[in-house]
């Protein structure tokens, strides 16, 4: 058994699960009745989705419904940066959402200042856009993991790898 116990803290997105609820939203599209006759879609790429509407009123809801069916999947909002809406071609609208993917350095350091006062006998160590937390207590451990699930952080945390 080791002395050490750590767990690391993630921040990422199931790309399976995200490519599922894309896909389901682009069949609500196809199939509802106020979206007839519409050229809205919805791209995405690694880091980003695009969503191509006809005005303001239809970007909402397909917003609306790509939220919807994160959620059910269980992607968190939080993994979504919603960029502003802008004017495209043939008087449409574009919106970009990028998606958040690792814990940055910025973020970091917050991160392991609120697990520095909780005054535990841990340490917590940035790399490699995650965060891992050791100590010789378990119970230590899961005090973090609690703590850190009940605050509010603008990322999605995941805890992973507890050994």
């Amino acid at each position: 058994m080791p002395s050490e116990a750590s767990f690391d803290i993630v921040s990422k997105i199931d790309r399976q699960e995200l490519d599922n609820a894309l896909n389901q939203t682009r069949k609500e599209i196809e199939t509802r009745f106020d979206f007839r006759n519409s050229k809205t879609s919805v791209e995405s790429d690694d880091k980003s989705i695009t969503i191509l509407a006809d005005d303001e009123l239809k970007m909402r809801n397909v917003v609306d419904m790509l939220q919807a069916k994160a959620t059910k999947r269980g992607i968190d909002i939080k993994a979504f940066e919603m960029g502003s809406n802008e004017p495209a071609a043939n008087s449409m609208v574009r919106c970009k959402i990028v998606l958040r993917n690792g814990i940055p350095k910025d973020k970091s350091k917050e991160l392991m200042e609120r697990i520095k006062a909780l005054k535990l006998k841990v340490s917590a160590q940035y790399q490699d856009e995650q965060i891992r937390v050791t100590g010789k207590n378990r119970d230590d451990l899961q005090a973090v993991i609690a703590a850190l699930k009940s605050s509010n952080f603008e990322l999605p945390l995941q805890f992973v790898n507890y050994r």
